[in-house]
């Protein structure tokens, strides 16, 4: 029995984010858009401007019962680098920070308890700033942006 649950990422570039999460069995569907600012319907020139406070994320709806969210979690940790306060390579602005968007209270639960494992490791030398926040309004990207890897020939 399908168990349709949602989880909304931020770790730099959407289009990355997107691909690591797209084929994996158990993920129903992915979205890249904007979430966590104050403007109403951003555009991509909008949150680019590095005003608006929202971040590039990756809304994912995936069947719980095949993939779970600790295993999104452990993903998500793997595929940025946690310590860089609003960046990821060579991307700046507060649109490209590392934050999780915790739908209930049992994904904040599980959220604020991976991030405290993975900083109990000593994997990094810097602090974690990965923001734990209360999921917001979700503003689909623009269509362009939509599975761009994937429809350029660059995920897996």
């Amino acid at each position: 029995m399908k168990i349709m649950e949602k989880a909304t990422l931020g770790a730099g570039c959407f289009w990355g984010v997107e691909a690591a999460f797209q084929n994996l069995k158990g993920i129903i569907s992915t979205t890249v858009g904007y979430m966590g600012g104050s403007l109403k319907n951003p555009t991509y020139e909008d949150v680019c401007t590095n005003t608006t406070g929202h971040a590039e994320v990756v809304h994912i709806v995936y069947d719980e019962s095949v993939i779970s969210y600790q295993a999104l979690l452990d993903i998500f940790w793997s595929i940025h680098d946690p310590t860089q306060l609003n960046r990821q390579g060579p991307d700046r602005g507060s649109q490209y920070r590392s934050v999780i968007f915790y739908h209930s209270v049992e994904q904040k639960r599980l959220a604020e308890a991976s991030k405290k494992n993975l900083s109990d490791t000593n994997k990094y030398r810097k602090e974690i700033v990965t923001e734990i926040c209360k999921a917001e309004m979700f503003y689909p990207a623009e269509q362009y942006h939509q599975k761009y890897l994937q429809r350029h020939n660059h995920s897996s």
